[in-house]
Order: structure tokens, then C-alpha cells, then sequence
């Protein structure tokens, strides 16, 4: 894999910090277990908590991928259940946060979305023995989903309810790469 400019970021600010002995998979463990918590944080209106242990989890995405790169520790473990951690730390939110505060329908078309790419993902892995891979546009639908998340948060946190068409344009965006991720995963 292809070392980024934001691994190289990562590599620089953070890595450093982090003993040899923890793995890119042990960071996509600490994902699924702190999804819950979000759930709870975010149905329970913490937003300025329920914030950071988005953003926390949000970064051991990019955290667990610098590490897989960086240390040459990627793994077919990690392959797949890095993506599903992510869709379902952001189906997870979009589900209690964008239903209620933007759209049902937006939020609907985005969950509905992100269960094609696990299923084309499981069927591609199951049936063809072939590991779907990150793309371009699946990380950019990430941080866009990501972003708006955040950006959701902020406005609900300060009473900014004119932010609200800035997050709807980011997910309306993240759905346009998101289908983008399917062609070019040949699933549609």
C-alpha cells in the first residue's frame, strides 16, 4: 500500500507515542468498542462528550491505517474489519443524529448505502475469495461522513442551527463518493 500524506502526518505527530507493541488491529478493536458509547453519548444529548469520542474513534481510523502502512503490519484482518468498523461507527451515528436533526430520508439513503458496500464486501470476500481495499473515494466519503458528523455536533453544542445546510451538503456529497465507491467496486 501506498504511504499518504496524511500516514506521514500521523507518522510524524503521533506514531511516535504509541508503543511498537500495539497493532493496527488492536486500534480498530478500540473502534468497536467505543461505538457503543458514542450510541449512548449521542441518544442521551451529550454532545460535547458524545463530540469527542466521535472524533476519537473517527481518528483511529486514520490512526490504524498510518500504523498498518507505517510499521508494515497490514493484515487480512484488518482489511475487513477496519471499512465495517467505520461503517458502523458512522451508520451509528447518522442513524441517531441525522434522522433526528436533518433528514430521515438523507440519513435512510446513506445507511441503506453503506449496508450495499458490506454486503458487496462480504459477498466479493465469501464468493471470490478477493479483499475489497479502501479507494480514493471511500476514504474521502469517510472523512466528508466524518466532517459533517462533527459539524452536526458543533451546531447542536453551540446552537448553531445554521450549519445545518453545511452538514446536509457534506452528506449529500459523502452519498455521491459513497455510490461512486460501489461502481468502482463493480457492485451496482
Amino acid at each position: 500500500m501506498r504511504i499518504t500524506s496524511t500516514d506521514r502526518l500521523i507518522s510524524w505527530l503521533i506514531l511516535p507515542v504509541i508503543p511498537s507493541w500495539v497493532t493496527p488491529n488492536q486500534v480498530t478493536l478500540l473502534r468497536f468498542f467505543l461505538i457503543p458509547f458514542v450510541v449512548y453519548l449521542l441518544m442521551m444529548e451529550e454532545f460535547r462528550r458524545g463530540a469527542i469520542l466521535f472524533g476519537l474513534a473517527a481518528l483511529t481510523d486514520a490512526l490504524d491505517g498510518a500504523m498498518a502502512r507505517y510499521r508494515n503490519q497490514i493484515t487480512e484482518w484488518g482489511k475487513i474489519y477496519d471499512p465495517l468498523a467505520d461503517k458502523l461507527l458512522v451508520g451509528t451515528a447518522v442513524g441517531v443524529l441525522v434522522t433526528k436533526y436533518v433528514s430521515e430520508y438523507l440519513a435512510a439513503a446513506i445507511i441503506f448505502v453503506e449496508v450495499l458496500l458490506i454486503v458487496n464486501a462480504f459477498y466479493k470476500n465469501q464468493a471470490e475469495g478477493k479483499v475489497i481495499q479502501a479507494v480514493w473515494a471511500g476514504k474521502l466519503k469517510m472523512i466528508l461522513q466524518s466532517s459533517a458528523i462533527l459539524l452536526l455536533l458543533v451546531s447542536l453544542i453551540f446552537f448553531i442551527p445554521s450549519l445545518i445546510a453545511a452538514v446536509t451538503g457534506l452528506l449529500y456529497l459523502s452519498l455521491l463518493f459513497a455510490l461512486i465507491s460501489l461502481l468502482v467496486y463493480r457492485s451496482i
